[in-house]
């Protein structure tokens, strides 16, 4: 008992500027919270008068806000996200979208629409209930991201994403859904010149090197690509472009396409001189198998500073040797590791 008194004794003591941190600490990093990690902050202001005072003093705890409220419990829930964005203080708003939000949304958000950042949008295609993105409200937004997107949703999508700002610099598609073809990455607009960061479905690879051609300063790409067609592709020269992740679905190809073909044609018209990280493999856990043969030949077509190689799927027939490992740094000096999923060699 006299420990447990001793304990609220020093927490009681502690200064308002290291309780504030402790506060941050206890809640999850990321730019957007769960549910769980709203609650666990109202539930820091019911503790005591002092805990509350730090929390509502203590605007970053405040700045990422879920949204999902309808029409019917929108006056209560609107009071109490009304004084969650007071609570931030003009800092800087990571904001989510849930399935069900109140067409009375807007006017709420309206006086803090230059704060926004961070903006990831939930889609419910079944009900056809499709977000209104704000595009034109949003002057300041960085980071969009979609979730539960399918091929029907792409016109109304690419109409707001067209008007987003050049302050733009990240668009994910989560699920990795829907396949774009070229035409539809092309109605996105001028937004693709801004972006760095890229999380996209596309149905073959001349989709794939178009949509590089969009994206000059594009530094980070993770694409699905379903490759259900093979054409001719036209050489072309990425100069930004230092982290790619592929995935292969192989129920969308010709049963004759493996991964390591496709990896083949894609660098025998792509150059990605400044790569230092790709990543590829199958979407399903029936995954190509790998020769020794197949990564030099990979390695010798890639002619870029590689740093890190991650091959293959859940499955794979790749062991590699320190006299083969020598080999692929003979080929790629900068090549530091080569890894297949969670085990290194």
């Amino acid at each position: 008992m006299n420990l447990h008194k001793g304990l609220l004794s020093v927490l009681w003591r502690l200064p308002t500027e290291v309780l504030s941190q402790i506060f941050n600490h206890c809640l999850s990093e990321t730019k957007l919270w769960p549910p769980s990690n709203l609650r666990s902050l109202m539930l820091l202001t019911r503790i005591c008068q002092r805990w509350r005072e730090v929390a509502v003093g203590t605007p970053d705890l405040w700045c990422r806000m879920y949204v999902e409220a309808d029409d019917r419990g929108w006056e209560q829930a609107a009071f109490c996200y009304d004084l969650w964005l007071k609570r931030s203080r003009g800092r800087p708003l990571s904001l989510e979208l849930g399935y069900h939000y109140s067409t009375k949304l807007r006017s709420l958000l309206q006086p803090h629409m230059n704060r926004i950042k961070f903006l990831r949008v939930s889609i419910d295609s079944v009900r056809g209930r499709r977000p209104q993105l704000f595009a034109t409200d949003l002057p300041a937004l960085q980071e969009l991201t979609i979730l539960g997107m399918t091929n029907h949703d792409i016109p109304t999508i690419a109409q707001s994403i067209s008007r987003l700002p050049s302050t733009m610099r990240s668009l994910k598609f989560i699920d990795m859904g829907p396949f774009f073809d070229i035409e539809p990455l092309s109605s996105f607009g001028p937004v693709w010149a801004y972006l760095t960061d890229v999380q996209i479905a596309v149905y073959h690879q001349n989709a794939f090197l178009h949509l590089l051609q969009l994206c000059p300063n594009l530094s980070s790409l993770n694409v699905h690509i379903g490759f259900d067609q093979r054409e001719p592709m036209e050489s072309f020269t990425h100069t930004k472009l230092q982290s790619l992740c592929i995935i292969h679905d192989p129920l969308l190809t010709r049963p004759l396409s493996d991964l390591f073909s496709v990896l083949s044609d894609l660098f025998n018209a792509l150059s990605l001189p400044n790569l230092r990280a790709l990543e590829a493999r199958r979407n399903r856990c029936n995954a190509s198998s790998w020769s020794h043969e197949d990564v030099k030949v990979l390695l010798a077509r890639l002619k870029c500073p590689l740093e890190t190689l991650t091959i293959g799927g859940r499955v794979t027939n790749l062991t590699i040797t320190d006299a083969q490992r020598a080999e692929y740094v003979s080929l790629i000096p900068s090549l530091k590791v080569v890894n297949h999923g969670s085990t290194y060699f």
